[in-house]
């Protein structure tokens, strides 16, 4: 059993909501982290900001880097490179190119074929629709996933379900085998690598992975052109690789000189992986019979879903540009204005830049809302208001192929970032659609909430706040749900690997065009954000949580609540330690983190009441630095067992889903294992991991001198 982000009881969940709302009380009657001579001034700032990011502005950004197809390693991404530093020059912000040479092989032909009961060559692309004029003209990617295996194969079809470690497990009851076959699968419920490496571990030929309608269609809503979902010719792209950076450098940076593992060493499938449109998936599935499905696997196409084998059979063929070009150069652009009182220390804004297509949600949107909040804190700076901290406005490359351009990024520079990191803000999807969502790290959420209190919601009257909480239907002592940082995105790097703590925020809607070609600016325009209005409103948000963060006196982190979300999750820890019938004792851990929360309200008490007089730099400078280990103490340089990259012990991706998040990973993935003397080791260790993080805090409240002075 593991305990995720989703096996929180209505006790827990009422007690961290309503610590929450303590919680942003206090953050109403002041600003967390300023001194009182500071606070007004900050939110005069943060207020002007917010002034400059404009929707036509958004608007224009967004028209100009989708007006073609950006795979990265590809001529067109160095185009979307070349833009972002213009802007960037034209602000007056020193710009910054770093170039990172990846294993990347990129297919030169798909095919897929159904030979039998009768033959026919199924079209994969997805062609030009008439409504979107700027779709006839694009050269799409082909419709193969990322990192996909080549190879030309026949087998009989068998329908997988979502491809799941519990889908070929009921498989296995019913006498289904998989070896020798092609699997077919729907997307949705798990990562696609999650899928295609399960796939291979049962010996499937190849591949493929399919939108149903159930799920991203029909369904849900009126397809494109007529409304937002995925018509049935609509494919999703995407990698199927289930580490992070380079798989030819796995831990480094991919650096001019760097070492590189063999391809047979590499963590990649072996096996043909294409994705398809359900009209596709249809002319496969429609005529397999064999066993009956199990409860639960029918899907939304108009007829009855069989498992198979037989009588369909297909083939697939794959060829890629591995023996010529694997090696592609990307590029990470970084925007940096220098801070005036503490340089070293980083507040990163960013935003992955690479697409499967146009990419206008996926992740135009996010490069724009970058780009607006560095036009606005430049703007602030010509004004006379530079910010105490460093701020980087950073675009990534290859995201889309397993978060490469920021993990190389953050292995390259992990010393500077170790030292000085304060916090990473993620912008990814920033506007698809009108509903206000966020996430991240439990020390910044506070921060986040007060800030979306001061930015004006473009949908309705009062702030994004405000909206956020009505279309949450919330009682006044509760405060909106915020996701955790489990991984899948750029903050991966920065949070799952160097325990910086993170946030991320953007505006979603309903929307079936993820990583197909119909991720266009005529969709945006059409059904996402028509008036660019969310786009220009998470740009506001970006700039005013930089500010708020790189101008602090003392780093606003809220780390009450975060020992509190942590509390939060022991009675679901205990309950599986007590199914497995395992006499162990996590008293050490609940002790351990108690002692946090302690800590958290001992320093914050110090900090509010230090901060009714001005701070000498040196004691700011302390206390910051003692702040800054906090997190990290709840990292381990070894890492995860089932991955060592992965050193936050507190969030990460579920191993065997991808997308879902898992809390306490090392003590889970043990209790996963049935290992009982690893949970054991586990527990002492993560508890003296905590109380690291309290004795931080200690330090912390002790650099800010006697609680009277």
């Amino acid at each position: 059993m593991i305990i995720s982000t989703t096996t929180t009881t209505p006790m827990r969940l009422a007690l961290v909501l309503l610590l929450c709302s303590a919680s942003t009380l206090t953050a109403q009657q002041s600003l967390v982290g300023y001194a009182s001579s500071a606070r007004d001034g900050e939110r005069a700032l943060e207020a002007r900001a917010g002034t400059i990011p404009t929707a036509a502005n958004a608007e224009a950004h967004s028209r100009a880097l989708t007006r073609e197809t950006h795979v990265a390693g590809t001529p067109a991404q160095a185009r979307t490179r070349d833009y972002v530093i213009e802007q960037m020059k034209s602000w007056g912000i020193d710009t910054e190119v770093r170039a990172y040479d990846i294993w990347m092989p990129h297919p030169t032909s798909a095919h897929v074929w159904r030979v039998a009961p009768d033959s026919m060559e199924l079209q994969l692309e997805e062609g030009p629709v008439a409504a979107d004029p700027s779709s006839a003209g694009r050269t799409p990617y082909p419709t193969v996933n990322g990192y996909s295996g080549t190879g030309d194969v026949r087998g009989d079809v068998v329908f997988v379900n979502y491809g799941l470690i519990e889908d070929y497990a009921t498989l296995d009851s019913l006498d289904v085998d998989v070896r020798g076959k092609i699997a077919i699968a729907r997307y949705g419920r798990s990562f696609r690598g999650i899928k295609a490496r399960e796939a291979e571990k049962h010996g499937a030929l190849a591949l493929i992975i399919y939108s149903d309608p159930q799920n991203d269609g029909y369904a849900v809503g009126d397809v494109y052109p007529e409304g937002p979902m995925r018509p049935p010719q609509g494919v999703q792209r995407g990698s199927v690789m289930n580490t992070v950076g380079d798989p030819s450098t796995p831990g480094w940076p991919s650096t001019e000189g760097a070492r590189r593992i063999p391809v047979s060493e590499m963590d990649v499938p072996r096996i043909p992986v294409i994705p398809m449109g359900y009209a596709n998936a249809a002319e496969l599935l429609r005529d397999l019979r064999g066993t009956p499905i199990p409860r639960g696997w029918q899907g939304g196409l108009p007829f009855r879903y069989h498992v198979g084998p037989g009588p369909v059979r297909a083939r697939v063929s794959v060829t890629s540009d591995t023996a010529t070009a694997a090696y592609k150069t990307i590029w990470n652009t970084l925007g940096t204005i220098r801070g005036s009182e503490f340089p070293d220390e980083l507040v990163v804004i960013g935003g992955h830049r690479d697409a499967w297509s146009p990419g206008a949600a996926d992740n135009v949107s996010g490069t724009v809302s970058v780009l607006e909040s560095a036009r606005a804190i430049a703007a602030m700076v010509r004004e006379g208001h530079r910010p105490k901290r460093t701020i980087v406005f950073a675009t990534w490359d290859a995201e889309e192929w397993g978060l490469i351009g920021s993990s190389e990024h953050v292995e390259d520079d992990s010393l500077r970032l170790l030292r000085g990191g304060v916090a990473y803000l993620n912008q990814d999807v920033a506007a698809q659609g009108p509903s206000f969502g966020a996430g991240g790290s439990p020390s910044l959420r506070a921060v986040l909430r007060d800030v979306a209190r001061g930015v004006e919601s473009p949908d309705s009257e009062g702030s994004v706040y405000d909206a956020w909480r009505r279309s949450a239907e919330l009682a006044d002592s509760l405060e909106p749900s915020m996701g955790d940082p489990g991984g899948g995105s750029d903050f991966a790097g920065f949070y799952n690997h160097l325990g910086i703590p993170h946030l991320d925020w953007g505006f979603g809607g309903p929307s079936g065009i993820y990583h197909s070609r119909y991720d266009s600016f005529h969709w945006m325009k059409t059904f996402g954000d028509p008036d660019f209005s969310h786009h220009a409103t998470a740009a506001r948000i970006g700039a005013a949580l930089a500010l708020r963060i790189a101008n602090a006196d003392i780093l606003p982190y809220d780390y009450v609540e975060f020992a509190t979300t942590m509390q939060g999750y022991l009675p679901a820890l205990d309950s599986a330690l007590e199914q497995h019938g395992w006499n162990i004792d996590a008293g050490a851990l609940r002790s351990a983190i108690d002692k946090m929360s302690a800590a958290a309200t001992a320093f914050a008490g110090r900090r509010d009441a230090a901060l009714q007089r001005e701070l000498p730099k040196a004691t700011r400078a302390r206390a910051n630095a003692a702040l800054l280990r906090v997190e990290r103490s709840l990292t381990r340089p070894t890492g995860l067992a089932s991955r060592p990259w992965y050193r936050n012990l507190i969030y990460a991706a579920d191993v065997d889903n991808g997308y879902s998040n898992m809390v306490f990973p090392s003590v889970n993935e043990a209790v996963r294992a049935g290992d009982r003397e690893l949970v054991a080791t586990e527990l002492r260790d993560l508890a003296s991991r905590f109380d690291a993080a309290a004795a931080a805090l200690d330090d912390a409240r002790q650099a800010l001198g006697p609680a009277n002075r």
